[in-house]
């Protein structure tokens, strides 16, 4: 199981387990991975923002906040076909995984009627995808930027030279469809932008990022944008 996966599978087996909570130990056994990698993970997710509640001691453990559940969802099926369509078109975005996760949470707990409008309106919208890359790759890119770790990578340049690199990953960007791992590449001293599609290798070593910012990489074009912006 791949780490985004295996996050993801983390926080449903927290959200199952109610308010009862669960042990580290429970939950390495479930997942066949060590005490200090659940750590790891669990750290990892309320990072990300993830409701996750622990208590030390005996008889402690972690568990996810009842409150945090998803309640029922008020959408119109254009709205639900919208983000559906969103998310089937960008098999190689980064966390699309994910998204298609939340998206499939989302449609759970439309109303029965909704549901099966959203279904009728979505057999009239085709996507003709482009080919996701290596989930190992991609997988390990997504892990790093969640994490801020250093990655090392095996790169193909243009010209067809290739290098080994740590990069410190910065941000993920889309321009004239094809994604970029943008970072501090300690090979050059500089950021660099690199098309993720020529990326032969990665992995994630045990190394925190620095700090290097968004505001290094420069000035994005005018048409350039966050995924999100926040309210207010």
């Amino acid at each position: 199981m791949k780490r985004a996966e295996r996050l993801h599978a983390l926080s449903e087996s927290l959200r199952r387990g109610g308010s009862r909570g669960c042990t580290a130990e429970r939950l390495a056994r479930e997942f066949q991975i060590s005490v200090r990698t659940v750590k790891r993970d669990l750290a990892a997710l309320e990072r990300s923002g993830a409701p996750i509640w622990s208590r030390p001691g005996p008889g402690g453990g972690y568990g996810w906040a009842a409150a945090a559940s998803l309640p029922p969802v008020m959408l119109s099926p254009a709205q639900a076909v919208a983000l559906h369509a969103a998310v089937s078109a960008a098999p190689d975005a980064p966390y699309a995984d994910l998204a298609a996760a939340g998206m499939q949470k989302i449609l759970d707990v439309l109303d029965p009627r909704t549901r099966v409008r959203v279904d009728e309106l979505a057999h009239r919208v085709w996507v003709d995808t482009p080919t996701a890359g290596s989930r190992a790759i991609t997988s390990a890119l997504e892990a790093a930027m969640t994490d801020q770790r250093v990655l090392r990578i095996t790169y193909v340049s243009g010209d067809g030279v290739t290098t080994t690199r740590d990069v410190e990953p910065v941000l993920f960007a889309s321009t004239n469809g094809r994604w970029y791992l943008v970072g501090w590449c300690r090979l050059r001293d500089a950021v660099r932008w690199f098309a993720v599609t020529r990326i032969e290798r990665a992995s994630v070593t045990g190394e925190n990022c620095t700090g290097h910012s968004v505001a290094e990489v420069g000035t994005p074009p005018a048409a350039a944008r966050p995924v999100h912006r926040p309210r207010g």
